[in-house]
């Protein structure tokens, strides 16, 4: 299967860069991080493409799906995964800091888990790397508009 990545943030609204579930080859959920604009410490891109998925298909149990992420996810969304039982987790990047499939620990082959997930790594790493380089590039960027702005009293 040919995966592409995009730029979500080129779109009106701003998105992060999201993830996907997938079923059978067909897209049942999309996320994007939005905990602080929703004012939701478990938003996580990962959790809100479950969330999205579960209410496609009318089932918190997702068995059998793929999940595609940009970056390793952290324990909050690893623990999420095990309950919807996704079969396979695809992602691009390690997450050195919060990474806890790979990086910090290897949570899906902890004994005391009632369901084992599959992990493919870097999948497109280069790509998912641009990609996230870009993101922040820009968020930077917008940030820094922002604060000439209220120095120079242009902001409401």
């Amino acid at each position: 299967m040919n995966f592409s990545w995009r730029k979500p943030w080129k779109r009106p609204r701003r998105l992060t860069p999201c993830k996907k579930s997938l079923l059978n080859g067909e897209v049942i959920g999309r996320g994007f991080n939005q905990p602080i604009s929703s004012h939701d410490p478990c938003a996580h891109a990962e959790v809100m493409a479950l969330r999205d998925a579960a209410n496609q298909i009318k089932n918190y149990r997702l068995v059998d799906a793929d999940l595609y992420v940009t970056v390793e996810p952290c324990t909050m969304c690893s623990g999420a995964v095990v309950h919807a039982r996704i079969k396979r987790v695809i992602f691009a990047a390690l997450e050195p800091k919060a990474g806890v499939v790979c990086s910090q620990m290897t949570v899906f082959k902890q004994a005391y888990f009632n369901h084992e997930v599959e992990v493919v790594s870097g999948v497109m790493a280069q790509q998912c790397s641009e990609l996230m380089q870009d993101f922040f590039k820009m968020r930077r960027e917008q940030k820094k508009q922002l604060k000439l702005q209220a120095r120079e009293g242009k902001l409401d």
